[in-house]
């Protein structure tokens, strides 16, 4: 079995248990899932994998539209089944990169306007299954200067983030020339610097603004951003919603 669909997540807490896997997408809006206790949101740069038989409660937040693949192992060719088998070996927030969402948001479209069609929904959804796990297990290129240390390139990067961070700066955190570590990083967290840095600025935004009271244009300089009207912009392209419904809950 594998089924596309798409649908609004009410905001109103549920908790589910079944026996197929399920991959949630958001085409726009935000999710909060939990997963045998490993928590996470699923917003347009980071997807949920909920392995079958895993208890997991989850609320949408505000208005959302998402895209679920529901997905029985044993209803799978035997090259599908182990694709499925190392993709839901356990709860999983992938990030994604800006192709994943051209292709995601495509399949968005198709379904909405063909989504009666089981085989479009089938093959829509299968490109969709085998771009993530290539992303998360394809063949990846290792730099000459070894594994990326994020931990201390998270450290780094939380440390400066209210100003400026170039690729060149990162590099020399990573000791690897700026060409050698963005093609490192991108082969190895499947995000470019860029997004990577974007991605956390929002991510401290998302924070501040759930767990205090600062004004958005005291949030927007703590985060990099230039502006209150740049934070604002780059919340409602890629979490869906202004900061001021996020930080209400709507």
């Amino acid at each position: 079995m594998l089924q596309a669909r798409l649908l609004r997540l009410d905001n109103q807490a549920h908790e589910h248990a079944h026996d197929y896997h399920q991959l949630v997408l958001s085409l726009a809006g935000r999710a909060e899932f939990e997963v045998n206790g490993a928590g996470g949101e699923v917003c347009r740069m980071r997807a949920c994998l909920v392995p079958g038989d895993a208890d997991h409660q989850f609320a949408g937040m505000g208005e959302n539209r998402m895209l679920i693949l529901d997905l029985d192992e044993d209803d799978m060719r035997d090259g599908d089944r182990d694709l499925l088998l190392r993709l839901f070996d356990s709860p999983r927030y992938p990030a994604l990169d800006a192709d994943f969402l051209n292709l995601l948001n495509y399949a968005g479209a198709e379904l909405a306007r063909y989504g009666s069609d089981p085989q479009l929904a089938r093959t829509l959804g299968g490109v969709l299954l085998h771009a993530l796990h290539l992303r998360l297990f394809g063949e990846r290129r290792i730099g000459s200067g070894g594994p990326l240390d994020l931990d201390t390139l998270d450290s780094h990067i939380l440390h400066n983030l209210a100003r400026r961070i170039t690729v060149a700066e990162l590099a020399q955190v990573a000791c690897l020339s700026p060409s050698h570590f963005h093609a490192q990083f991108k082969d190895s967290v499947g995000l470019t610097p860029h997004q990577y840095l974007l991605k956390a600025r929002l991510d401290h935004a998302t924070r501040l603004l759930r767990e205090s009271r600062l004004p958005l244009v005291r949030i927007a300089e703590e985060c990099g951003f230039s502006s209150q009207s740049a934070l604002t912009t780059a919340m409602r392209r890629y979490l869906g919603l202004t900061p001021r419904r996020l930080r209400e809950g709507v």
